[in-house]
């Protein structure tokens, strides 16, 4: 029988089909069959069936639409019903085209919850069910029903509490309230701005004081509105500022100047657009917000049985149990190896990065698929000694088979020829119960050329998914005792410190030890030290806790009643000292614990800096349920407006858009699809209509696509968002992430170096979203338009200062060229310190206001590009002589401007320097992140050293004043480069 063809993967995959025939399984027993657009939703086309179905009989025996789901056989082979009727077709992608309508049954809401769920994580909820772990069952109970507690409570709000939680106020970081700002704000006494009642056709102008709250603005609102529209009085306590028309508030807890809408708008001269809207219409929304997690509340709450009596059973404590822990090394399977070697297993126990006890070597077995040990490896600890947090990690690697040796010959150490794979499980289960029983470990293949570390403490304790093709190992873990062995709650065994005395010379070499900031090896005189004064590291040095948690020994449970009972009263530290301690190398729950009670004073715009960071060090978390999940749930901001998922707009039609984008765009059900979304980039702004004449590609290698959108709240004005597809963001998130830290640390000083930290955000494997920055272009056209060829465009002077003439005609000039002078300070001080590299003239750019930004951050900490062996980019940062021709007016001896941007960068400096720890801090959380150029502890170095850690501010500067010198000196070679990527790209194909 010849192979028929299956499926429709191929009319999915073919970009040029734009209509599907599809077949209809009515629930009357009619049978449809028409063509619909591949970009048509489901909800379209359920308009469609019906539509068709009033010419067909029985039409009178369906009921409403709603009452109505399809059901379709998906790509994996699986009943998948379509609850989710924003999505497209083309999207679904059934298996076949058939489309079979039936009666809802079931809870309509839950169900369309669940949908949203597995389109966000990208796997169905069923996947999770199929695996039938009770870790994952007993965490995804646990932690819907604190989220729909919460969400419950909030919903219980007042409404001007539950506004404040919903719409946080959007400050500008200032150093001294209310005197915020630059001088400029602080010189204008009085401030125009543009009043509208909600529902109210007609605005009106006020004229305030930069310094009044906002309920002197809405007294004065509601003033003006009883003279001009003789309203009845009202008082303000019943009104709020809506921003620009979005969904952001103002309230009045603070100076209208504080506001960042408010501020840009003064900094900018524009005069700021605000509605008052009456507590009725948020108590309205919030309703509206409430109505469908009230229902999933509800329902749940109606279908949850009652829990069951816990079973007493029979335990005994782990620290009863002074014996040897050991294992069992069974067999292997799926294992591939070359023939004529030898197959070995090492073992380790681990707690974070530390080793507890010597690794465990297996005895070698001849290379085949399932390879035979039956071995038992003993460790040296005794089973009391046991941390809460081992992590027994495992390395299976294969040696070549040694021949006999000649006697004298010298017996080399053991390596491994071979690395195959690895994997690591903890020792105790999620309930506090040291493992019992088999378990066969789905391993993760090695780095073939790494024979360095064959064990991978940092990875996780997840099996591998692909337990068809990986290798695996199955272990059996003893029962030590009959009955269940666990570890025992530290609470009811903690206990105060023996009190020592010590001496003057010890407390000096404290001292010096808390006052070396870099000081993170300790030698054995000095752990003890540090573990005998523990209690005055306490009380005098809190903000070294790392120190002593590095030097605590995890493997001697007394040290660990000690060092858990010290927590119990250690003071809460800043952010900048506790983020570090969410790291791998301090697993133990009573400091996590410990962590998360400093964070939460974290307000949430404190917290939204740290968010990536944050979320990446969960992959550190052993267990679903701890305490860093609960406080990010918690701290979860609830949608501001009803929620439009941006992925309508799949990635995989950047090509199809490539032969006429602008005609596609225009088709209906594109502009429906990309029209009235939530901005990714900020969840405030609403994408309104996408204007197709101002859609376009860019000129670049991956050529993004351009994506302009309408503003209706601001007459003229226009929302653009890059797409780009094969270009890795989350590099450029966390370097515009670790500007946007530099610009509110600079600001809360009082220095603001007019910054750009544009939006951009990765949306999945090679793509994402960047927020186009308005009346704006890239150095290298203002040069090339200014010149006559690519090879003098470069070295053209005069370019930038004539392209600010023509942009700031009159008194506008000496503001964009301070804007400039300001910017560019900032990112020499940024650039330098972050190692940004590739920079070229075409990923720096400059707006008509003169502010310079750069973009493209592919390359940071120091790996700068390298072309047949030599470093193209020999100076710390860019600082070029059309920069400084610019910053001097077009001067040559205007020194004093030159000397004030000097000062600007060494203030710059100097701040950041203060602040060192922190940026190291969250460079090595992101560790996890699988980032190629930051994968460990040697990475970070780079930062270390830009920052001076562990050098004195004077030394610092001195240094600085160094690169700032030398990259003044050797500018000629930026702009060579440039020259030479200006020649390249005109000749490219």
């Amino acid at each position: 029988m010849p192979p028929g063809k299956y499926g429709m993967q191929e009319e999915w995959e073919t970009e040029g089909v734009q209509e599907i025939v599809m077949d209809f399984l009515l629930p009357t027993g009619i049978f449809l069959k028409f063509p619909v657009s591949r970009n048509d939703t489901i909800q379209n086309i359920k308009r469609m069936v019906w539509k068709n179905a009033r010419s067909e009989a029985l039409f009178s025996a369906l009921g409403d639409p709603d009452a109505y789901v399809f059901t379709c056989i998906n790509q994996t082979a699986e009943r998948e019903e379509l609850e989710e009727e924003t999505r497209r077709i083309s999207d679904v992608r059934p298996f076949m085209g058939v489309l079979r309508l039936v009666a809802r049954e079931g809870d309509r809401v839950e169900k369309l919850t669940n949908t949203q769920i597995s389109l966000l994580i990208g796997k169905g909820l069923h996947e999770f069910e199929a695996q039938k772990n009770h870790e994952v069952n007993e965490f995804r109970t646990k932690m819907r029903t604190f989220c729909e507690e919460k969400a419950q409570e909030r919903q219980m709000l007042p409404w001007q509490q539950w506004m404040e939680y919903s719409f946080p106020c959007d400050l500008e970081p200032c150093c001294s309230p209310p005197q915020c700002g630059n001088t400029k704000t602080k010189n204008i006494k009085k401030i125009f701005i543009n009043v509208k009642f909600e529902a109210c056709d007609e605005s009106f102008m006020l004229q305030q004081d930069p310094q009044d709250h906002p309920v002197v603005l809405m007294r004065s609102a509601l003033k003006k509105k009883a003279t001009v529209f003789r309203s009845v009085r009202q008082e303000p306590e019943d009104y709020t500022l809506q921003v620009n028309g979005r969904w952001e508030f103002i309230y009045g807890k603070h100076p209208l100047c504080q506001f960042k809408y408010i501020f840009s708008c003064l900094r900018n001269g524009q005069n700021p657009y605000l509605t008052m809207v009456h507590h009725s219409t948020i108590s309205k929304y919030q309703e509206d917000q409430g109505r469908m997690c009230s229902q999933v509340y509800k329902s749940r709450s109606l279908s949850r049985p009652p829990p069951l009596p816990l079973k007493k059973q029979n335990t005994s404590s782990l620290w009863s149990i002074n014996e040897p822990f050991y294992i069992h090394l069974l067999q292997g399977s799926r294992v591939n190896a070359d023939e004529g070697m030898k197959l070995v297993v090492q073992a380790g126990l681990f707690h974070g990065s530390e080793l507890l006890c010597k690794v465990v070597t297996s005895s070698e077995v001849t290379v085949c698929s399932e390879p035979l040990w039956d071995q038992r490896l003993e460790f040296d600890i005794n089973v009391a000694d046991l941390p809460r947090m081992s992590r027994l990690c495992f390395a299976l690697y294969a040696v070549i088979e040694k021949t006999k040796k000649p006697r004298g010959t010298k017996k080399k150490n053991k390596k491994a020829d071979c690395p195959i794979a690895w994997v690591n499980t903890m020792v105790f289960d999620y309930k506090d119960q040291l493992k019992t029983g088999e378990f066969l470990l789905s391993t993760w293949p090695s780095v073939p050329d790494d024979k360095s570390d064959l064990l991978n403490p940092m990875g996780t304790v997840e099996k591998n998914p692909n337990v068809d093709s990986a290798a695996g190992l199955l272990i059996r873990f003893p029962n030590i005792r009959p009955h269940p062995l666990y570890y025992p709650p530290l609470d009811k065994v903690l206990r105060n410190g023996d009190a020592s005395i010590s001496t003057k010379e010890e407390y000096m070499k404290l001292k010096e030890i808390m006052d070396n900031k870099n000081y993170t090896e300790f030698f054995e005189d000095e752990k003890e030290l540090l573990w005998k004064l523990r209690a005055e590291v306490r009380d005098r040095y809190p903000e070294s806790l790392s120190k002593l948690l590095l030097i605590t020994k995890w493997n001697k449970r007394e040290d660990v009643v000690q060092m858990v009972s010290l927590l119990r009263n250690w003071p809460d530290l800043p952010a900048i000292h506790a983020l570090e301690l969410l790291d791998y190398s301090f697993p133990d729950p009573a400091v996590r614990s410990f962590t998360i009670r400093c964070l939460r004073k974290l307000s949430d715009g404190e917290l939204l800096q740290y968010l990536i960071q944050l979320v990446q060090v969960l992959k550190y978390e052993s267990y679903l349920d701890c305490d860093l999940t609960t406080f990010l749930l918690e701290r979860k901001t609830q949608d501001h407006v009803p929620s439009q998922p941006f992925g309508k707009y799949p990635p995989h039609q950047n090509e199809a858009l490539a032969d006429d984008l602008k005609l596609c765009i225009r088709q209906e059900s594109y502009l429906e699809a990309l029209s009235d979304l939530l901005s990714p980039l900020n969840p405030s702004i609403i994408l309104a209509e996408i204007c197709a004449d101002k859609c376009r590609f860019m000129d670049s290698k991956m050529k993004p696509l351009w994506l302009m959108y309408k503003n209706h709240f601001t007459q003229g004005d226009m929302v653009g968002i890059i797409f780009k597809n094969g270009d890795d963001l989350r590099q450029d998130m966390l370097t515009l992430q670790m500007i946007q830290l530099m610009e509110t640390l600079w600001k809360k000083e009082g220095l603001d170096l007019r910054m750009i930290p544009y939006g951009c955000l990765s949306t999945g494997n090679k793509m994402g979203l960047i927020e186009v920055v308005k009346n704006s272009d890239t150095i290298a056209n203002i040069q090339r338009n200014s010149s006559n060829s690519a090879a003098t465009a470069a070295f053209n002077k005069d370019a930038l200062l004539n392209w600010l003439k023509s942009k700031n005609p009159e008194d506008k000039l000496d503001q964009a060229i301070e804007e400039f002078t300001l910017s560019c300070a900032g990112y020499c001080v940024a650039t330098y310190v972050l190692g940004i590299a590739d920079r070229h003239n075409d990923n720096i750019m400059i707006r008509e206001t003169g502010q310079l930004f750069h973009i493209d951050f592919g390359h940071i900490l120091g790996n700068f590009k390298r072309k047949l062996g030599i470093n193209r980019e020999r100076v710390p940062f860019i600082l070029t002589y059309d920069f400084v021709h610019v910053i001097q007016q077009g001067r040559t001896n205007n020194s004093e401007k030159f000397e004030r941007f000097r000062e600007y960068c060494e203030r710059a400096y100097k701040i950041l320097c203060r602040n060192g720890t922190l940026f190291v801090n969250l460079f090595a959380m992101m560790k996890a992140a699988g980032l190629p150029e930051l994968t460990s502890f040697k990475d970070i170095q780079y930062l270390k050293d830009s920052l001076a850690l562990g050098k004195s501010e004077d030394e610092a500067l001195k240094n600085f004043k160094v690169k700032f010198n030398e990259a003044l000196r050797e500018s000629w070679k930026t702009k060579v480069n440039w020259m030479m990527h200006s020649l390249a790209k005109d000749n490219r194909p």
